[in-house]
């Protein structure tokens, strides 16, 4: 006879609480989320904590083409509800209530009604969701189904006009999910028999038989019309329908469904569809696409489908169907000198489709605004090179209108967003100045003094901008709506060092004091006294280089001297050493660490250098990653150099961290320099013959760049890693390339190669952690493994 006993598990195997006052910051209310109304006359106040317990991410889930299901709700897992609303008048703050809802609210999906004076939103029972609204006019809230709407894939609902919606919604005779069989009926096959097709390594994919029935079983719904006295009417009967769109004017909807043949290689955006108009009643109208199962055929990323792609409703006409196809059979290898043609088709879908305008580079954008006026975007990868052209949809003879023609890796002639207001057929379109074809743009304001937002107007005539406001120091104050058409009325988030972000409305023309919208207070005033600086320094080769230095609460650099540093890095690529060096980063910021950030560790007594700017450039014909090990050995020399000459940083005492694609950075540095005496190394990839159809910004595959993947590889160089590391890796990381195989491969070869290392998995967390437990966890390991070797 044997006796077994159950062990309690070590401490190493429970979670861990970080020191104070790291775990009590986590515990701070963040910020709500802002929802504003499309006329900007009621603004939502949302609250939900910003992480969850580890419990809930314990809930049963099915993951099938990408798709992680929750299948007791039939919804998608791992959310993060709101749990309170509150609902404000903008110009009347006396006009404000929280929305009174059931205990334990778990709120998602919300939607304006195009008129502004609804909201709809779900909440989460146990079973499913409920599709709920309440009214502006007495902010009582109403349950319109049953817990019977299908989210799994999609958005369950629109607003179809003010008084209806329409819906997916789960027929009520549904039988139980079909059981996997327990004995296998045969072999998994896969085979590839004609061309190339070379595929990403994504996660979370169909496996079998059995998989491709849960995705129908799951996805399956009816489409109905539900009023807003909980009336339904059948508009289409069960299907896999991924999404059901109204046309401006209400009169159609232009309905996707999914079909057979579905792939184990790809995920579900890659299915075939099938895209038609169908009427209010539900009657067919027009088929505009039928597109099969979409396999790439290079590693470009500007391949496309071929076919009609991008289909959707003009925003300023009734009922206009448009749609990109292109004319180098979606191959970016092909020299041709056009890529794409934009057509529209107007209801009642009988005419032939008319050609509105032809791309020399790849569509990427388009924003609708009237008869005359529609703006477009292309862009090519390879070259970076982005334009915004203005095409005439009444008069497609009339010639585009060149408006920019710039790299997409300058940020300093970066134009910005165009605003948006709702027009007559309640979608968005752009908004004009009332002098004429003028349009607006508010960015981001990168330049060689630091980032300051901007609000310009644009000429569409005469080709001339005009500045009519910029954020000015001690402020980062960016434009988040504007209320007029004279943009005179406008909505800002304004912060600086030491005021945490909150909304304003003010008005530009009678410079009157901003009114304050919300109040929010600092999440963490035990971090008041840390300082953030923008510094600047250069690159061996003359690139110029920045980074946000962290000093912690109460330094003085006469008084304490050199600290114990930490970076934090992300490289990035470029194909234009003039735009590498460019500044990109507030120094008007109010930091405070949320999740897992590393700025925790300031209150530590560590310095931080966070996002040390580490370009990895390739001009012409040379591609950036040739030359990857050296270029990231001489951005770091600098920075080591930079912090070290300064006084704030110890030589000997500089460690070096980094998540994802700064994880496989981080190794890399410590196989290939001297200059970190211990790394942090969260969620990354080491070994790039794992992803062998590219990676980050790299295009081609490993049969193309062998030299190239090899050395970029750490796990190559494993046996040069000498400082202690820390690896940590979700279990459930979902993120194309990260998959935990990889962190667990390094640590096996680093502790057969005997160094210093330590694995910590997470249980069920993904890519990015969300857990209250995990966060404390990693947050705790961080800091043990920086006392231990780096203090």
């Amino acid at each position: 006879m044997h006796n077994f006993s159950s062990n309690p598990p070590s401490i190493e195997q429970l979670w861990q609480s970080p020191p104070e006052p790291i775990n009590q910051i986590l515990d701070a209310p963040p910020p709500s989320t802002i929802l504003l109304s499309p006329d900007r006359q009621w603004m939502v106040e949302l609250e939900k904590p910003l992480l969850l317990p580890i419990a809930l991410l314990a809930e049963a889930e099915v993951a099938l083409a990408g798709c992680l299901i929750n299948p007791k709700t039939n919804a998608p897992a791992r959310r993060n509800p709101f749990q309170s609303m509150r609902i404000r008048a903008i110009a009347s703050p006396e006009i404000s209530k929280t929305v009174a809802l059931p205990d334990n609210a778990q709120i998602g999906f919300l939607r304006w009604s195009p008129d502004s004076q609804k909201l709809a939103f779900t909440l989460t029972q146990a079973t499913g969701l409920e599709l709920w609204v309440v009214d502006v006019a007495d902010f009582i809230p109403r349950r319109l189904t049953e817990p019977v709407l299908n989210a799994a894939y999609g958005e369950p609902y629109r607003w179809l006009s003010d008084e209806t919606l329409i819906c997916k919604l789960i027929k009520s005779d549904r039988p139980e999910p079909p059981s996997q069989p327990t004995v296998p009926l045969g072999p998994l096959v896969q085979e590839n028999l004609d061309g190339k097709s070379p595929t990403r390594t994504y996660t979370n994919l169909l496996q079998n038989p059995h998989d491709e029935v849960l995705l129908e079983y799951y996805l399956t719904s009816t489409l109905e019309k539900v009023t807003l006295d909980g009336q339904r009417t059948l508009l289409v009967s069960s299907s896999l329908i991924h999404e059901a769109l109204p046309s401006p004017d209400g009169q159609f909807i232009l309905l996707t469904t999914l079909h057979r043949p579905f792939s184990y290689q790809v995920p579900i955006p890659y299915f075939p569809k099938k895209i038609e108009v169908i009427d209010n009643t539900g009657r067919f109208i027009y088929e505009v696409a039928d597109v099969p199962l979409f396999l790439r055929r290079t590693t470009k990323f500007d391949e496309v489908r071929t076919g009609r792609r991008s289909i959707s409703w003009r925003s300023d006409t009734k009922a206009t169907l448009y749609w990109i196809e292109a004319l180098d059979n979606g191959d970016p290898t092909c020299d041709v000198p056009k890529r794409d043609a934009l057509f529209e088709l107007d209801a009642p879908f009988t005419n032939t489709p008319k050609q509105l305008w032809q791309s020399e580079y790849r569509f990427h954008n388009v924003a609708w605004g009237k008869e005359d006026v529609a703006l477009v975007w292309e862009q090519w990868y390879d070259t970076r090179k982005e334009r915004i052209w203005r095409i005439y949809p009444q008069a497609s003879e009339t010639p585009p209108q060149l408006l920019f023609d710039r790299s997409s890796e300058d940020k300093y002639s970066d134009p910005g967003s165009t605003l948006m207001t709702t027009g007559s057929y309640r979608y968005r379109v752009l908004r004009f100045a009332p002098q004429g074809n003028v349009i607006y743009f508010k960015g981001r304001g990168a330049s060689p003094n630091g980032i300051y937002p901007f609000l310009d107007c644009f000429d569409l005539e005469t080709g001339e901008t005009q500045r009519l406001w910029q954020c000015q120091d001690p402020y980062l104050e960016e434009i988040c709506s504007v209320l007029d058409d004279e943009a005179q009325t406008v909505i800002t988030r304004r912060q600086s060092q030491i005021e945490p972000p909150n909304y304003f409305l003010f008005n530009r023309r009678d410079n009157h004091i901003p009114i304050a919208l919300t109040s929010y207070q600092d999440p963490a005033p035990q971090l008041a006294g840390v300082t953030s600086e923008l510094v600047k320094y250069q690159r061996s080769d003359g690139v110029q280089l920045s980074a946000k230095l962290y000093l912690p609460p109460g330094y003085d650099a006469k008084r304490d001297g050199p600290l114990p540093m930490l970076f934090w890095v992300y490289p990035e690529e470029f194909k234009d050493k003039e735009f590498a060096g460019q500044i990109t980063k507030s120094e008007n910021t109010f930091s405070r660490p949320s999740r897992a950030s590393v700025l925790f560790l300031l209150t530590q007594g560590y310095a931080i250098l966070s996002g040390p700017t580490l370009p990895i450039i390739g001009e012409g014909d040379t591609e950036p990653n040739d030359t990857y090990v050296e270029q990231l050995i001489a951005g770091a020399q600098a920075a080591v150099d930079y912090v070290v000459g300064r006084g704030v940083a110890d030589l000997n005492r500089i460690g070096i961290g980094g998540h994802s694609y700064g994880a496989f950075t981080t190794v890399n540095l410590l196989a290939h320099t001297n200059l970190f005496r211990i790394g942090i190394a969260r969620s990354g990839a080491y070994n790039r013959t794992l992803t062998p159809f590219g990676f980050q910004g790299e295009q081609r595959h490993f049969w193309e760049a062998q030299q190239t993947y090899i050395h970029m590889s750490p796990f190559t160089h494993a046996a040069q890693v000498k400082a202690p590391l820390l690896l940590i890796h979700g279990e459930k990381d979902s993120n194309a390339g990260t998959y935990p195989l990889q962190t667990e491969r390094l640590y096996e070869a680093l502790k057969g190669l005997g160094a210093t290392v330590r694995l910590v998995v997470l249980p069920l967390e993904d890519h990015g952690y969300r857990s209250r437990e995990g966060v404390a966890h990693v947050l705790w390991e961080m800091v043990n493994w920086c006392d231990k070797y780096l203090k």
